[in-house]
């Protein structure tokens, strides 16, 4: 008989099991096989799960983990902040300065076909700060602003992107080739309208959907990097630097609605105020493991010190065309 798990459900933290007298990875695997079907279940429920005290110590620790609990792998596709590849499919979560928050997003909610699932391990825990927080994305929507959740549902949402080395991802690093006719096709199949400048750099426009269902459990999330990417969520004195010297059109990153009207301030601070009412957060140990259903549940990250080795693995790949999305994905131009 299985090992029936505890389950402890504090206020501010993501539900959490420990695990016990576990040595080894050979061992991890018994044991998951175990307890997959409760591992599966409380997926649903919480949306994220955390995972304390298996023998995880290395990348080659957390890829197996990863095989154990993804059935399949998912590219990183139009790539968008830095990571580090650090092996068999596993990347840092991020490699952005300390210093920053990073707000909370479905991870590539921007894509035509996206994870599923994302796994996030804990090799080397900070000394202060740096915990990935998780919201409820189904909480998020009940939340929000009758007028926002309509326009989004009637219009979806846009994404602007200015591709260009000196104050973003470059095109060749986001499309992984230097070859200008592979990235119109890649756009063109993708449903993503671009522009080539006179300065050889690239500007991408795509209207996605913003609110789905979960293929799986039939529930409507909001599901966007609206909040994430957009110009008033930029720290206010590099806006105004950024606007001031490439204008709204030319920031690395801009979201709107998708009936062309911007997003404002006061919309931003009620979607904020949405995911602050939903986030969970636990601060991180060495082995800790968070499972995370990707359309369910947003995340983020904290700013942190000292130093912090946290992993993460993307899988069990989401068409969107199977989340009966309100709106149907087309391309935009910046």
């Amino acid at each position: 008989m299985s090992e029936i798990l505890n389950w402890q459900l504090v206020d501010g933290k993501p539900a959490m099991t420990r695990v016990t007298g576990l040595t080894d990875m050979e061992q991890v695997g018994t044991w998951v096989e175990g307890v997959r079907p409760q591992l599966n279940a409380a997926l649903r429920e919480h949306g994220a799960i955390f995972l304390r005290g298996l023998p995880m110590a290395t990348v080659e620790d957390f890829a197996q983990v990863r095989d154990l609990l993804i059935s399949a792998r998912t590219p990183y596709r139009e790539k968008a902040t830095p990571r580090s590849r650090l092996g068999d499919d596993v990347f840092s979560s991020t490699d952005l300065p300390a210093s920053q928050s990073i707000r909370m997003h479905n991870e590539n909610s921007y894509t035509l076909t996206f994870p599923g699932l994302l796994l996030f391990g804990c090799l080397t825990a900070p000394a202060e700060g740096g915990a990935t927080p998780v919201s409820d994305c189904r909480k998020v929507l009940e939340a929000l602003p009758a007028q926002v959740v309509e326009k989004i549902r009637a219009g979806g949402w846009r994404l602007s992107r200015s591709f260009s080395e000196h104050i973003s991802t470059d095109w060749q690093t986001a499309f992984a080739t230097d070859d200008v006719d592979e990235v119109e096709r890649y756009c063109a199949e993708n449903l993503i309208g671009c522009r080539w400048q006179e300065d050889g750099t690239l500007r991408t426009g795509q209207i996605r959907p913003g609110i789905i269902i979960h293929p799986s459990t039939g529930e409507e999330v909001w599901f966007n990097h609206m909040l994430f990417w957009n110009e008033w969520a930029l720290d206010e004195d590099l806006r105004e630097a950024l606007v001031d010297e490439f204008g709204s059109d030319g920031l690395p990153f801009n979201t709107g609605f998708g009936d062309g009207s911007p997003l404002t301030n006061e919309d931003l601070q009620a979607i904020q105020a949405a995911y602050d009412a939903a986030t969970v957060r636990e601060t991180w140990q060495p082995g800790d493991v968070m499972l995370v259903d990707n359309i369910l549940t947003s995340h983020g990250r904290d700013p942190f010190r000292g130093d912090r080795k946290i992993v993460v693995a993307m899988g069990d790949p989401v068409e969107l065309s199977e989340c009966r999305p309100t709106v149907e994905p087309s391309p935009a131009f910046a």
